[in-house]
């Protein structure tokens, strides 16, 4: 039986799914989207094979996941690179600003039916949103107005630039016969030539429009997102570049309008990709896995200054876990820890509440229950004196010598520690001193050992210990 969604698991399967249409629509006319499918279908086929049991089948799948993980990377870096650029959600805030030229619409279209009319060949490119340096090689820069007298110069036939594109950003001129990357698609139509090819392999790239203009058929065609539409007069070719490429500011209802249109185009396709993550997710946390219980210790916080924690009983909880989801790994003790609130304890024995807020949990991993509910806590009040200290000595001094004096220095030292442990001390006691390898005056430094794990010898622990001896 399948969970209740909760608001987080709509939002997941909503984003899910925007992405994954988002991935289809850029890469759906390259083969980009077929290798994707191809590395999809491998990835279902593991997920079958190892829930059959099919042990090598699986291994094999698994390891060469890693081969091809490594190849996409490799392979596909401009699709990848592409793909997050156009993900980013601040890229028009760091991007280049509009600098405000404006282009003649109606002019361009008709100088380019004026090029198609007299079947002079030509391939214009509109830069939008995203880039296009990397995509065009070998142009001439230049900074012109545009203008229907330079176009019909530049292409026509004879001419240095004519062969190659045209770059027009920002309302100018930018370059001028640059090269595309040509389209890799093999459903595109045998007549359509290289002018053609090239236009839909920038577009399959970018958000560019192109205008191509055939030499040999004289058609003016538009290209924007791998897609290509034959334009019949100028008047709709105007419109469609104004509504593309022009800066419009959108009335409310106009916005509504196009959120709508936006949000109901590729219905069919939408709808079928959130049927297909919608299931992909149910057979993700469909099979969530069992309550399992594990042993986390007690870590604490927040102890007041004047107490001194002596003990705490028991000294470890067990946690009843939850995992929602098959893909998320079973906690270890070693990464799980109740951290408890000891700022309201008192002098003496206090019961703490272990609540859910203590445990810290990996994402998607539930607490359900805690085993004890509650934590004795004992502390005492802190306290500091001043303890005599003593050396301790070993065996006896070699031949006739005698001790004559054996002093430590400080004679006494600060600890702190809970008063009823502190009150049972009577003084410090050094490391031992052995004596018969002590032949003259001698002035060692020792360690000082603490009387009770709880006790804190404030000013350090080593003390040095003066040896005077004399021959009797």
């Amino acid at each position: 039986m399948f969970p209740l969604l909760r608001i987080q698991d709509i939002a997941d399967i909503l984003i899910m799914s925007f992405l994954v249409y988002q991935l289809y629509r850029w890469f759906r006319n390259t083969k980009t989207l077929q290798v994707l499918i191809g590395l999809g279908s491998v990835a279902a086929l593991y997920v079958v094979t190892k829930n059959l049991g099919l042990f090598m089948t699986s291994w094999i799948l698994q390891e060469l996941g890693t081969v091809f993980f490594i190849l996409v990377i490799v392979i596909f870096q401009t699709e990848i690179r592409q793909a997050l650029y156009r993900f980013s959600l601040f890229r028009n805030l760091f991007g280049r600003e509009d600098t405000g030229s404006s282009v003649d619409f109606l002019q361009f279209s008709t100088t380019v039916f004026t090029l198609a009319g007299a079947r002079t060949g030509a391939l214009i490119v509109f830069q939008r949103d995203e880039p296009l340096d990397e995509y065009l090689l070998h142009g001439v820069p230049m900074d012109s107005l545009l203008s229907g007298q330079l176009l019909s110069t530049i292409f026509q036939n004879g001419t240095p630039l004519h062969d190659g594109a045209v770059l027009i950003k920002e309302g100018r001129v930018a370059q001028a016969s640059s090269h595309l990357p040509l389209s890799t698609n093999s459903d595109i139509p045998q007549h359509y030539g290289t002018r053609h090819r090239a236009a839909l392999g920038l577009t399959e790239r970018s958000d560019a429009v192109v205008v191509v203009v055939s030499e040999e058929r004289g058609a003016v065609s538009l290209v924007k997102g791998g897609e290509l539409e034959q334009i019949r007069t100028p008047e709709l070719l105007a419109e469609a570049l104004h509504g593309l490429i022009s800066p419009t500011v959108q009335k409310s209802g106009a916005l509504g309008n196009g959120i709508r249109q936006t949000f109901f185009a590729d219905l069919r396709t939408k709808a079928l990709v959130v049927v297909l993550i919608t299931s992909a997710w149910l057979m993700i946390t469909g099979r969530q896995g069992e309550i399992i219980t594990v042993t986390a210790p007690l870590r604490f916080h927040n102890l007041p200054e004047k107490l001194v924690l002596i003990k705490n009983d028991p000294e470890a909880v067990d946690l009843q876990l939850k995992v929602l989801s098959s893909l998320i790994p079973t906690p270890k003790s070693s990464e799980l820890v109740a951290d408890l609130d000891l700022s309201t304890i008192k002098e003496g024995t206090t019961a703490i509440a272990v609540r859910n807020g203590d445990v810290k949990l990996p994402l998607g991993v539930v607490l359900s229950a805690v085993t004890p509910t509650t934590i004795n806590v004992t502390a005492d009040r802190k306290v500091s004196r001043d303890i005599p200290v003593k050396v301790t000595t070993t065996k006896n001094l070699p031949g006739r010598r005698r001790l004559r004096l054996l002093r430590a220095q400080p004679e006494s030292m600060t600890v702190e520690g809970p008063q009823r442990v502190v009150d049972r001390i009577d003084a410090l006691q050094t490391e031992s001193v052995d004596l018969s390898g002590i032949t003259q005056n001698s002035t060692l430094e020792k360690k000082v050992n603490s009387p009770d794990p709880s006790v804190r010898i404030v000013q350090g622990d080593k003390v040095s210990v003066t040896l005077e001896v004399s021959r009797k």
